[in-house]
């Protein structure tokens, strides 16, 4: 099985991520694993942070030569923002004077449920371990993950379809997907200019007012053939494991598969996607196919062949520059919500992550499905079973 796990606070002295379970001999590319914590950075709207640090992936173990060993492989990020927090935040008891006490929670964040359940008497330590920072990590391990996938030609990208009340109206082709994601320079992540141009506005609405904005992103994973995940057992269905791994993101507060909230409002007649058989392009072998993907690429829990598309749907970021009403931990009076640091949107941001974790929930059912212990092996009985559905 292939299992992550990551570890690290928001202000402390490094993040890291294990990932353990990837087969031995797949390259690895530290540009692209850098390239993908550089992408998580950016995005119009982003907070102080940002300018801080500059996310950098530091191999510990399980990479040798260039290619994985088929061993764990530990990942270190260190946080620049350390040496501001270093006596702050002392493993040691430290000076009790310089803790930087979160003396009153923000309405929406973790601050207050983690303080009751840890009996902390402030929420500094919730705050730096419930922080989205620690996405930084998933993003991480998800990039050995996306590398692992690339031997099999699947691909895993994401775009902003929503920014507030401003909206894509129309679907987004994987061309564009990816000529978005490959700028150098990013806005707001969306394929059409006009519109994230409105999108732009409506973060400078929020900028302007004190206020934050939330938004959807849309992941699309390139490449899937039929047959990954299962409708046999509950907790095996491709749908309900990538819908538990976009929701576990910081901020996402609704996952879609396909167009889920759309077929709930209309008639079946209009939702299903009808089946075809039909020669695939620059004459490829015949397959079966779909003239639309309402269904993002699952049917019965399980991957139909078409792209998945799971969409995620982003609350606005919980700190305001403009604090709403809270109590202090300490008197328990009324008054404003802590403010610290943070960001007006992050869609573009979340969209990466997001990619992270549905390549490691796609690689996972991968490696169950093919299983190898090496690249060659697990790309060989891929081989096969892509020629078994030719066939079919």
């Amino acid at each position: 099985m292939i299992r992550f796990s990551t570890a690290g606070e928001s202000h402390g002295e490094a993040l890291t991520a294990l990932v353990s379970g990837l087969p031995a001999g797949v390259p690895v590319d530290l540009d692209f694993v850098n390239r993908e914590l550089w992408r998580r950075q950016q995005g119009y709207g982003r907070g102080g942070r940002m300018k801080i640090e500059t996310d950098k992936a530091h191999v510990l173990s399980g990479v040798r030569h260039g290619q994985t060993i088929g061993a764990p492989i530990a990942i270190e990020i260190v946080n620049r923002d350390w040496k501001n927090w270093e006596e702050k935040l002392p493993v040691g008891a430290g000076d009790p004077a310089k803790h930087q006490a979160v003396a009153s929670p923000r309405p929406g964040h973790a601050d207050l449920a983690g303080a009751l359940k840890y009996n902390f008497p402030d929420a500094r330590y919730v705050l730096e371990r419930a922080s989205a920072r620690e996405t930084t990590s998933r993003v991480a391990a998800g990039a050995f993950a996306k590398l692992m996938l690339r031997t099999l030609g699947i691909e895993v990208l994401s775009h902003a379809i929503r920014v507030g009340r401003v909206e894509l109206e129309r679907s987004a082709a994987w061309d564009e997907i990816v000529a978005v994601n490959a700028k150098d320079e990013v806005m707001l992540g969306c394929v059409d200019p006009a519109t994230e141009a409105r999108m732009k506005e409506e973060v400078e609405e929020a900028a302007r007012t004190g206020d934050t904005v939330g938004g959807v992103f849309e992941v699309v994973v390139h490449g899937v053939p039929a047959g990954l995940g299962t409708y046999v057992n509950w907790d095996e269905r491709m749908d309900g494991l990538l819908a538990m791994a976009v929701m576990s993101l910081q901020a996402v507060k609704a996952v879609e598969i396909g167009r889920g909230v759309v077929a709930a409002e209309t008639f079946g007649s209009r939702v299903h996607d009808p089946i075809q058989y039909a020669a695939e392009p620059n004459g490829q072998p015949t397959r079966f196919t779909r003239p639309q993907n309402n269904a993002g690429g699952i049917e019965g829990g399980v991957s139909n062949g078409e792209d998945i598309v799971v969409r995620g749907y982003l609350k606005p970021i919980s700190t305001l520059r403009r604090p709403l009403e809270s109590v202090r931990f300490d008197t328990r009076a009324s008054t404003s919500a802590s403010y610290e640091r943070s960001d007006i949107c992050v869609v573009p941001a979340a969209g990466v992550a997001a990619e992270a974790m549905v390549a490691l929930t796609i690689a996972g059912l991968a490696q169950q499905k093919f299983g190898g212990d090496s690249a060659l092996e697990m790309q060989r009985n891929f081989a096969g079973y892509i020629e078994q559905i030719r066939r079919y």
